[in-house]
């Protein structure tokens, strides 16, 4: 058994699309549309065959909470990019382009490498070994 995909909600579909293809190599299927509900969508496809579904519909409502504020759901994705200089590079880059960088890469006490940034809507990535 296998997770097949991750769906986010999002505000700036184009903008979300080019991140995680800029960043994390992610390739982007061709965009679905269904005009009777206003629904667009994107599924982007990483090496490893995951995948990430990025979705836009009027109507769907914001998160209350800051985006430095844990909620309950889904709280982060993790993307494993194979070593500690590669953690430390992307998350350099990512911070030179502007990104809020939320935790500084580090050793955890379960024994990851491991930085975290928002995304454009704020969402928490790990980037990890």
């Amino acid at each position: 058994m296998r997770i097949e995909h991750i769906a986010l909600w999002v505000r700036d579909l184009d903008a979300m699309r080019t991140f995680y293809e800029t960043y994390f190599g992610a390739q982007s299927g061709a965009q679905y549309v269904n005009p009777s509900r206003q629904f667009t969508s994107y599924f982007l496809s990483f090496a490893d065959g995951c995948r990430l579904e990025l979705m836009a519909m009027p109507g769907i409502d914001d998160r209350t909470s800051g985006p430095m504020t844990q909620y309950l759901g889904l709280t982060h994705l993790a993307v494993s990019v194979g070593s500690q200089s590669a953690v430390d590079e992307l998350t350099d880059q990512l911070r030179a382009d502007g990104y809020v960088v939320a935790g500084q890469p580090r050793w955890t006490g379960d024994g990851y490498y491991e930085s975290v940034v928002l995304d454009p809507e704020n969402n928490r990535i790990e980037i990890t070994i």
